[in-house]
């Protein structure tokens, strides 16, 4: 799930994403069709490999058989079976589709197995969804994949690297457009270090269209979240021990912005608050806020 807007992005109008698209040797796209504020164009879920078995990356929400027609069909035309499906995170653009291509698909998923990192919330299935493990590495005909867990978003959140063409599919925690909401920023920063220690020469986003300026696009990212750690933690510390709740902070941080909009803000500082806490440079006192 995403938020769009809040970033300074190489493009400002977003290019249409096709239903289906072919988008390397290994890679085909499979969009969820299922637009919406939080989810944009869709859910883009992924063909991978060049051989008859392959692996189907996400599977998009249910009760959406526009996209389970596309995804037959792109099945069927490519003569493909699915070795593997694997589920990035428990969010339900993105695991809530399993099921209806689990029975509705059943020529093209009949050997297929089902993996998702552990977590709180696992998929309802009468297929066992098997345990992926962080470092893990699965192949099929021209692909090779490995999993690595990037929680931040969610705490069962993993991305996909691809060793043949240096990419990364990195689901919601790096998008094509906007920038992601997180559940704990304090992790979601380290995972945006670990997706950037990896050098990826293109990034596949759970949303959005392609990212062909990975490196760039992290470190926008990374530095976005740092300049308002900065701007929270200059208002504490000038404040000789005042003690500040996130409203109190919204009000000198955004200067101005409409009370619905500052409700918002405040839950985004509340997650660098939390950060902030973890590493020790403020304190939390009767539910409002010091410099440390």
């Amino acid at each position: 799930m995403i938020i769009k807007g809040t970033a300074r992005l190489m493009n400002t109008m977003a290019s249409v994403i096709p239903v289906v698209t072919k988008l390397s040797p290994q890679v085909t796209r499979v969009l969820g069709c299922n637009p919406g504020p939080m989810t944009l164009q869709g859910t883009n879920t992924y063909i991978i490999g060049t051989g008859r078995r392959r692996i189907l990356i996400d599977t998009g929400e249910a009760g959406v058989p526009e996209y389970i027609n596309h995804l037959r069909n792109v099945l069927q035309d490519g003569n493909i079976d699915l070795a593997h499906i694997f589920i990035s995170h428990w969010h339900h653009d993105h695991i809530g589709g399993l099921a209806d291509i689990l029975d509705e698909l059943k020529e093209f998923t009949k050997n297929c197995q089902v993996w998702k990192y552990p977590g709180i919330k696992e998929a309802n299935t009468d297929m066992n969804v098997l345990a992926l493990r962080d470092g893990e590495e699965f192949s099929v005909e021209g692909a090779t994949l490995k999993v690595w867990h990037t929680p931040g978003h969610t705490t069962d959140h993993v991305i996909f690297q691809l060793s043949e063409e240096n990419a990364v599919f990195s689901a919601d925690c790096i998008l094509g457009e906007g920038t992601a909401v997180f559940e704990d920023l304090y992790d979601y920063m380290k995972s945006l270090q670990l997706i950037l220690d990896k050098k990826p020469g293109v990034i596949y986003p759970g949303h959005g269209n392609v990212i062909y300026d990975p490196i760039e696009r992290i470190q926008y990212y990374i530095a976005h979240r740092l300049q308002r750690e900065r701007q929270i933690l200059e208002v504490l510390s000038h404040s000789s021990g005042q003690l500040f709740s996130e409203l109190d902070l919204v009000s000198v941080i955004y200067e101005g912005l409409s009370e619905k909009l500052a409700k918002a803000a405040a839950y985004n500082v509340s997650h660098h608050l939390e950060k902030l806490l973890k590493e020790k440079k403020v304190q939390k006192i009767s539910e409002k806020w010091k410099y440390k």
